[in-house]
C-alpha cells in the first residue's frame, strides 16, 4: 500500500478542505436523489449509465462497487421506474445491456450546482482548468479504487468467525 503521507508543500488545513469538499459532494448527492425521488445508489447508477450509455449488469456492479445481486435488484427498481431499459446485446443476443431511458429533466436537478460550480471556474485561467479536470479524472478512478478495497476489505473481515 502506498504512504499515506501527505505531499510537503500542503497548506494549513488541507486535509480538512478535501474532507468538506468530498461531504460537499455527498449532500449535493443525496440532495439530488431526493430531488429524483430515488435512493442516492440508484441516482448513482443511474448517472454511470446516463455516462456510459449502456452497460452490462456486471460491468453497472463494477462501476458502483454493488455486488451483482444488489446491481440485479438495484436494475429491476430503475426499471420499474422507468428510468432504465433491458435489451438484448446486438452483437451477442445471449447478453443483456442496461440502458437508460430519458426520463428525468436531469438538468433541472443539478442546474444549482453546475450554475455554482460554473462560477467557481470562472475564477481559474485555461491552464488551471486542465489541471482541475485531469485532477477529477484522475481523483475518480483513485476512489472507486479506495472503495474496492474497502469492499473488498469489509468482506473479509464480515466472513471471519466471531
Amino acid at each position: 500500500m502506498a504512504d499515506a503521507t501527505p505531499p510537503p508543500g500542503l497548506p494549513e488545513g488541507a486535509h480538512e478542505s478535501f474532507r468538506r469538499y468530498l461531504d460537499a459532494v455527498t449532500a449535493h448527492a443525496q440532495a439530488a436523489a431526493d430531488a429524483a425521488g430515488m435512493h442516492p445508489t440508484d441516482w448513482a447508477a443511474l448517472s454511470v449509465l446516463n455516462l456510459a450509455g449502456r452497460l452490462t449488469s456486471g460491468e453497472l456492479a463494477e462501476r458502483t462497487g454493488l455486488t451483482t445481486g444488489a446491481t440485479t435488484r438495484l436494475i429491476d427498481r430503475l426499471e420499474r421506474a422507468g428510468h432504465v431499459r433491458r435489451a438484448a446485446d446486438p452483437a451477442d443476443r445471449r447478453r443483456v445491456l442496461v440502458e437508460p431511458v430519458p426520463k428525468l429533466d436531469v438538468d433541472t436537478i443539478v442546474g444549482p450546482a453546475r450554475q455554482r460550480l460554473g462560477e467557481v471556474f470562472q475564477r481559474y485561467r485555461p491552464d488551471e482548468l486542465v489541471v482541475l479536470f485531469d485532477y477529477f479524472d484522475r481523483a475518480a478512478d483513485a476512489l472507486l479504487t479506495a472503495t474496492r478495497e474497502v469492499r473488498a476489505r469489509n468482506a473479509r473481515r464480515s466472513s471471519l468467525p466471531s
